[in-house]
């Protein structure tokens, strides 16, 4: 397969990773197919998806035209079926949990034609851990994007030691393709090259929290004002959602049982997912939207 033989993206996930993931694809000439198991979040997405082109519109990042001619190339289905015919890439962005990942991969793995590569969005987790799940271990690679697509345009492009040279090459090309510049990693890295480091941010933001040593606001307006961020940690947890963020921490929690502070961080985020406070997706998280505290003028200077 060749770069220009890609035609059929399909995203598995309607999340917000597979909503932005979605757009960025079909803005940029290829057609989309975003699958989700549960129809009412393939409503939903459809709903985030227009009011994301409509902001990118406003702000002058795509033309009305980009944006018309994208949303006529995407396409929704609750049918793996539908979902896996002619596909020539499959990005999974399905929460991050091994046993999901592996069974989703499984199931289109048996769907899909032989030529299709699959990438994983995967945070954390490794393609190796992921290979054996499917019976083209060779075309299985990770691709993990970054919030927002289309301004953090930076996508980790991470083999496993079975993946086919080839198919490293033209994942990384299918990335610029899609107007990200891609990050080859030599070897398996949790946390990819960013992440790796934004995780060590996250754990000592939250666990900062979760001992009372300060306050939510007052550790983002120190990252905030040193750093010349728009958002502090916090802040950018509720954008990437807090459900997410407690599943990685969680999972890390059971993974390396020794560190009894991640299983209190866990803990701590799972009181906000329990209340259904998931972040932006939910209108509350850490702040409230649509207009959070950190967004307003002051806020750094306010204590």
């Amino acid at each position: 397969m060749q770069l220009d033989d890609i035609r059929r993206v399909v995203i598995v996930g309607a999340g917000t990773m597979g909503q932005q993931i979605g757009f960025q694809c079909a803005a940029h000439g290829f057609d989309v197919v975003l699958y989700d198991v549960v129809p009412a979040a393939l409503a939903s997405a459809d709903e985030r998806i227009e009011s994301y082109a409509a902001g990118l519109v406003a702000d002058g990042g795509v033309t009305a035209a980009v944006r018309d001619a994208a949303r006529a190339r995407m396409s929704s289905t609750a049918d793996p079926s539908v979902a896996a015919a002619d596909a020539d890439v499959l990005i999974e962005a399905v929460p991050e949990e091994p046993k999901l990942k592996r069974r989703v991969l499984a199931r289109f793995d048996s769907l899909c034609p032989p030529r299709t590569i699959f990438a994983t969005n995967t945070s954390t987790l490794l393609p190796s851990q992921l290979a054996k799940a499917i019976g083209r271990p060779e075309r299985l690679i990770a691709l993990h994007f970054h919030l927002p697509v289309w301004v953090s345009n930076v996508a980790d492009v991470m083999p496993h030691k079975g993946t086919a040279p080839e198919v490293s090459y033209l994942v990384r090309e299918f990335a610029r393709r899609i107007g990200q510049v891609p990050i080859a990693l030599r070897r398996e890295h949790h946390g990819y090259v960013f992440n790796a480091m934004y995780s060590a941010m996250n754990r000592e933001a939250i666990t900062m929290a979760e001992r009372g040593i300060a306050s939510i606001e007052d550790i983002d307006r120190a990252w905030m004002g040193v750093a010349k961020s728009p958002t502090g940690p916090f802040g950018a947890l509720d954008m990437v959602g807090l459900d997410t963020a407690w599943a990685i921490s969680d999972y890390w929690a059971r993974k390396l049982f020794f560190l009894r502070q991640l299983r209190r961080n866990a803990r701590f985020l799972k009181a906000y997912v329990d209340r259904g406070e998931l972040g932006v997706k939910s209108g509350k998280g850490f702040y409230t939207y649509p207009d959070p505290a950190f967004a307003r003028p002051g806020f750094v200077q306010a204590t």
